[in-house]
């Protein structure tokens, strides 16, 4: 079992009216929430840990979760309104103005955490960067790091963070527990100031980094060394949930092998982790084939 725990929100996608005007149409997202959606059509066990509202666009997202098989169990459910994210695509790359104050995502502190039965974590994303909901997100990592695997991906969004100190230092802490850090190359540089992901390992006690680039593939590194992955070739609609579907493709894979787990990960091999990062590129290139975060079904592939 895999749980995710960060942000659920509703993307304001632009579309056109009939009449040509601009307009936008609610799509449930949220970075951690579409690897959750992810990785349950791919048919892996996964559960979903967030604050969510019991608001019109709460029901939105509890039905797509449902629909996709994955288990809200988890999640802290109260009447405080959803965060709302209007997207903004130029040459189809994504960039976000955010609507989250006192939202149900938002507000979860660390007495509304669950109790843990996966063998796998998965953080990240918006969630991490806004209080209170960034210490309860941390407060879980750092309670379950000791015996399950802990997956981070910072998903960085430079508009949204106001206090960049305490951001880092939560960062600094997270990535200090984590076993696999999965990092864009912009996000890696804003977070060090280079585009090397082996200092992620250096500075942490991770096994795996992932520095994802892209057209230009994966490269997977460990303490023997770094591995290229090409990404899958697509006809380019979005880029909307592209690295979270490959975040998804690389934990279904990983527990599909028999090594999401902390006793087994620590002895995963290169092969391994080539083959979770090509299927993580196989789905994620089927995500950017299409309009908004819509990851493929097990049936796809």
């Amino acid at each position: 079992m895999i749980l995710c725990a960060g942000e659920a929100l509703i993307d304001m996608l632009p579309r056109k009216t009939v009449e040509g005007g601009d307009a936008f149409a609610p799509h449930a997202g949220g970075s951690v929430f579409n690897t959750a959606i992810a990785l349950g059509r791919l048919g892996a066990p996964v559960q979903f840990f967030s604050g969510l509202s019991s608001d019109l666009f709460g029901d939105i997202l509890r039905a797509e979760l449902a629909a996709s098989g994955v288990d809200a169990g988890p999640a802290a459910i109260s009447d405080r309104p959803t965060t709302l994210a209007f997207v903004k695509l130029t040459d189809g790359h994504a960039s976000y103005a955010f609507y989250d104050e006192n939202t149900a995502g938002r507000m979860i502190a660390p007495d509304d955490l669950p109790d843990v039965a996966a063998e796998a974590l998965f953080f990240g994303g918006i969630s991490l960067v806004v209080e209170p909901c960034g210490s309860a997100y941390e407060a879980l990592m750092l309670r379950e790091a000791a015996s399950r695997v802990m997956m981070i991906d910072p998903n960085i969004r430079p508009g949204f963070i106001t206090d960049e100190a305490s951001y880092r230092d939560r960062l600094t802490r997270m990535l200090g527990v984590a076993d696999i850090i999965k990092t864009s190359d912009e996000d890696l540089t804003w977070m060090t100031g280079e585009a090397d992901a082996g200092a992620l390992l250096r500075e942490t006690d991770a096994k795996v980094a992932l520095l994802t680039r892209g057209g230009d593939g994966v490269t997977i590194v460990t303490e023997g060394g770094a591995v290229d992955v090409p990404a899958e070739k697509a006809e380019v609609v979005d880029t909307v949930g592209a690295g979270d579907t490959f975040s998804a493709g690389f934990l279904a894979s990983l527990d599909r092998q028999g090594v999401l787990t902390k006793e087994a990960l620590p002895d995963v091999t290169d092969v391994q982790l080539a083959e979770a990062a090509a299927f993580g590129a196989k789905v994620a290139a089927i995500t950017v084939s299409r309009a908004g975060a819509n990851p493929p079904w097990a049936s796809e592939l």
